[in-house]
């Protein structure tokens, strides 16, 4: 499985209906079918607004990218616009800041899948599917990006038919009282309890942590640029559509769960999925669900591999990772940036089973933090982007951030403030520790390597893609 070396090239081979659904498949992980639960118990039914509101922000941090992915389709995406118009060093930590989220992120979810395998296979070893997920996820990476992009599709694909599924069948209980006699169970449910915010504004608050986490994933539109058929038609539609659609499988999905069953129970009794299916007769329901969820964890897995080799593969373009990692195969991959990250979950895999339990809540908040880092940089990137125009060519762009400069300044802030509320929580705390020492480590050895003293050059091997 050893790659080729062709030169520098990326090949286009994604399509409209992969990025789409890639971006919706990496947003929608086991963080609604399980993880939804934590936040639930903080908020009550006042996380709808949560999910609402953190939604809308992510729709004009999208734009803002969208804006510098369609002038300038790149692989290494936020990473170089970072570098291009906020500096070397921006870039250099962005791209490894990118690369340990989504390596921390996909150490829990390989070690997940051998949870999972364990309900249809209880006397095999975790470690085997864990293993094996991480085999298979690394060599469809390997082979090709269409290859990489067709199984991501189903992939989400199945997710999201299971949730519109949940949400239709819930409405016809609601509404109908599909399950239940005849007797239309209604909404009273969400206010039944303690009212909308039983924990009042500040439970909301606190969550939004959780609910941030639960968007992780939706930048990688941005890492496909470089690969990607069509780049300003298909950017521009999966960016529009994306957040619409998030809001419709995350806020519907919730406002179904928590109208059926009271909040306080979600997560006592079991997945609401498993329990809204057997609930109108569907055997096997909880085979389903935890095949459901099986999918959504190898899903993050392969975007996670995908992302962290296109980030390899734009800091090795620019001197700053081994120069093998710039290499691509016959096929247009960068294989060796594939296998290096594919070992690097490997040692994730081993800690994940020398560790407690509570290592996912802190993996959650670790991956956060590198997540609003990403996302802060992308609307810096692009207040300097738009700064750096002249009003003519302002006007002829084709895709703006709306309401400029306003928006990108509100979503700064509103970033700056959930990494303030993980202050307030014992178990998030942990990521304002070791956030800012890997920050300060990639700094480190930044100038110790001497990357800084190239500062002033330009560096000609820059990634190209064909």
């Amino acid at each position: 499985m050893s790659p080729e070396h062709q030169g520098k090239e990326l090949q286009r081979g994604l399509e409209e209906r992969h990025i789409t659904l890639m971006s919706l498949g990496a947003a929608i992980g086991v963080g609604l079918f399980l993880g939804s639960a934590t936040a639930i118990k903080m908020a009550g039914p006042g996380i709808l607004l949560g999910y609402a509101f953190s939604g809308l922000i992510m729709f004009f941090i999208m734009r803002a990218l969208g804006e510098m992915a369609i002038q300038r389709p790149v692989a290494g995406s936020f990473s170089t616009y970072a570098r291009e118009y906020l500096g070397p060093l921006a870039g250099y930590i962005t791209g490894w800041n990118y690369w340990f989220l989504w390596v921390v992120t996909c150490m829990a979810e390989i070690t997940a899948v051998g949870i999972y395998m364990e309900y249809w296979f209880p006397t095999v070893p975790r470690w085997i599917w864990a293993l094996a997920s991480l085999i298979i996820m690394a060599s469809v990476n390997v082979i090709a990006v269409k290859v990489y992009g067709e199984l991501e599709f189903w992939f989400a694909l199945i997710k999201i038919v299971t949730i519109v599924a949940m949400i239709i069948v819930g409405a016809g209980m609601i509404f109908f009282g599909f399950g239940n006699g005849g007797i239309a169970t209604g909404i009273s449910n969400l206010w039944n309890h303690g009212g909308m915010f039983p924990h009042g504004i500040k439970g909301v608050l606190l969550s939004l942590q959780m609910v941030m986490f639960a968007y992780l994933g939706i930048e990688m539109i941005g890492v496909t640029a470089g690969e990607v058929k069509n780049p300003e038609k298909s950017l521009s539609r999966a960016i529009d559509t994306v957040f619409w659609r998030i809001l419709l499988f995350y806020v519907g999905a919730l406002f179904v769960i928590m109208s059926i069953y009271p909040w306080e129970e979600i997560g006592t009794k079991g997945s609401p999925f498993v329990l809204t299916f057997e609930q109108i007769g569907i055997k096997g329901a909880a085979g389903i669900i935890n095949f459901v969820v099986l999918t959504a964890a190898l899903s993050s897995c392969n975007s996670g591999i995908f992302s962290t080799a296109r980030m390899l593969f734009d800091l090795a373009a620019h001197g700053e990772a081994p120069k093998s990692f710039g290499k691509v195969t016959k096929t247009g991959v960068p294989g060796f940036a594939v296998l290096a990250s594919a070992v690097a979950l490997l040692i994730g895999v081993l800690l994940n089973y020398i560790v407690p339990a509570k290592v996912f809540t802190w993996v959650t908040s670790i991956a956060t933090f590198g997540a609003i880092w990403t996302w802060g940089i992308i609307l810096i990137s692009q207040i300097r982007y738009r700064k750096s125009l002249k009003p003519d060519e302002v006007k002829r762009m084709k895709y703006k951030m709306p309401f400029f400069p306003y928006t990108s300044y509100i979503s700064l802030a509103f970033l700056a403030f959930v990494i303030v509320l993980m202050v307030f929580s014992e178990d998030t705390r942990i990521a304002l520790i070791i956030g800012p020492l890997w920050l300060l480590l990639l700094v480190a050895f930044y100038y110790g390597k001497g990357f800084n003293k190239r500062d002033n050059k330009k560096i000609s091997h820059q990634p190209k893609v064909s």
